[in-house]
């Protein structure tokens, strides 16, 4: 059973490094063989190992996070379609079009729309509402023992940390039915510089174990939150959070506690597209 878990964390290690490469090569043509250098494995079975431990392939992971970062992108309103088409890779606006609308039910242009409403027009029926969008339930909530590993910089990157935390909990036999992901936020992106953002990429630890190497042992606070539900990309969960601070807590007769914001994420991206994504959002009260 040792040498089996020695391989399998032998493996998770020569994955964080592609993990890391990929964040910082996301603009590159992928290159399998060179990913199989990266993670110095042969090129023959380096496709065949990540995608039987990721349960998806390089290409897939890739083609995940650049449609992430484009959903972002609409969002923001900064760039226009076709340079957020080109940054995703894709060499037409046609086939950008495509891949996106099947990731996350709707064209381009329309997803921009809900969010980023013409200056000469109206705001569209499909326009995100977030006064009414969403509902908060108080829970109490026990203390959580979970493996951590940290994250600096722009939270819409954690996607990455979380790829690498993946890897490492199951390099180490600490994945099972009792995993559950969540993410621990200890800045407000609005009011702290990208590149000094602070989160931990978190697993729920099974009894008896711990982690090792990078992840280290952390409690997330139990006690009181108010809890709301977002279901939709990832890319658009500052709405909940505009809403719990901006419409929620004044309303409420609550006060936040001394803690961090928590989210748990409910799904796997690698199974459910955008559009299904379930995430909850902590709010730590007093």
């Amino acid at each position: 059973m040792n040498e089996r878990l020695t391989t399998r964390s032998d493996y998770a290690m020569r994955l964080d490094r592609v993990f890391r490469w990929l964040a910082d090569h996301l603009d590159d043509t992928l290159d399998l063989a060179g990913l199989a250098e990266v993670a110095a494995m042969s090129p023959y079975h380096f496709h065949r190992t990540y995608h039987a431990m990721q349960g998806e392939t390089a290409a897939e992971t890739v083609r995940r996070l650049r449609l992430h970062r484009a959903a972002v992108e609409l969002i923001t309103g900064e760039l226009p379609v076709p340079r957020v088409a080109r940054r995703a890779g894709y060499g037409s606006q046609e086939a950008f079009t495509r891949a996106f609308k099947a990731a996350y039910g709707v064209p381009p242009a329309r997803y921009r729309a809900s969010f980023v409403p013409s200056p000469t027009s109206k705001q569209t029926e499909d326009a995100m509402d977030t006064t009414t969008a969403y509902h908060a339930t108080i829970r109490e909530t026990p203390a959580l023992r979970v493996a951590a590993l940290a994250h600096s910089g722009d939270y819409i990157n954690i996607g990455s940390t979380f790829e690498r935390l993946m890897a490492m909990a199951g390099g180490q036999g600490l994945l099972g039915p009792w995993t559950r992901s969540l993410g621990v936020y200890y800045d407000d992106p609005a009011s702290t510089p990208r590149d000094a953002l602070r989160a931990d990429a978190c697993l729920t630890l099974p009894d008896g174990k711990l982690p090792s190497g990078e992840l280290q042992v952390r409690e997330i606070r139990g006690g009181r939150y108010a809890v709301t539900l977002h279901v939709g990309p990832y890319a658009e969960l500052h709405f909940p959070y505009t809403w719990l601070y901006g419409t929620w807590l004044p309303k409420s007769g609550e006060e936040t506690a001394d803690a961090p914001s928590i989210e748990e994420y409910l799904n796997d991206a690698r199974v459910v597209p955008p559009s299904q994504l379930r995430t909850e959002i902590w709010l730590p009260l007093r």
